[in-house]
């Protein structure tokens, strides 16, 4: 499989990735196999891409950083961890911001899906601290979401409830209305809490 190949399955991804409504709006996945297929073949264009590290440094971290993900929804996080940390390194190699503020709020995620909550609001602030540092405010709304549903899960609702409200006038304010909609589930999924 070559990387458009890949690309291409990624984009199917939506088919088998879902919010579960009742584990705190964390995403699963209804098919593993694929998953799992999908992990595989992203694995074997990393090697494929490493060998010229320096032409392929944004691939490398695309890929790094989707590996992350997929690991995440698998279910294992330190595999997760391990290539977040890769995007994460490479973020940091590439000198992109962005790349590394996304890195953080994805590592942050991972760790709350591993439940270690508080190294997850570490690194939410971490990217919190990177975005203002560089007045970069592209993720700010993603930053509040994650953490208002890391406090959520923590069962620390007010402050849950601050960081989602700030999140969503965010999100008006980009007017994403999948956006918008994925942060009024969270809201919503305070009051069973």
């Amino acid at each position: 499989m070559n990387l458009d190949q890949l690309k291409e399955e990624l984009n199917s991804l939506s088919k088998i990735i879902y919010f579960d409504q009742n584990d705190y709006l964390r995403e699963k996945t209804s098919n593993p196999t694929k998953l799992m297929q999908l992990i595989l073949d992203a694995e074997k264009v990393v090697i494929q891409l490493s060998e010229d590290e320096l032409k392929n440094q944004d691939t490398l971290y695309f890929l790094y950083g989707t590996l992350g993900n997929l690991y995440r929804i698998y279910g294992e996080p330190g595999n997760a961890i391990y290539y977040l940390q890769l995007a994460l390194e490479q973020s940091v190699v590439n000198k992109n911001s962005k790349q590394e503020i996304v890195s953080l709020i994805r590592l942050g995620e991972t760790f709350k899906y591993d439940n270690k909550h508080k190294e997850a609001l570490d690194f939410f602030q971490k990217a919190l601290l990177k975005s203002r540092s560089v007045e970069e405010n592209s993720y700010l709304d993603f930053i509040y979401q994650h953490q208002g549903k890391c406090f959520l899960e923590m069962g620390k609702v007010e402050e849950a409830l601050n960081y989602l409200e700030q999140a969503l006038e965010i999100r008006k304010i980009k007017g994403d209305d999948s956006l918008i909609h994925s942060t009024e589930q969270a809201i919503e999924l305070r009051k069973r809490v």
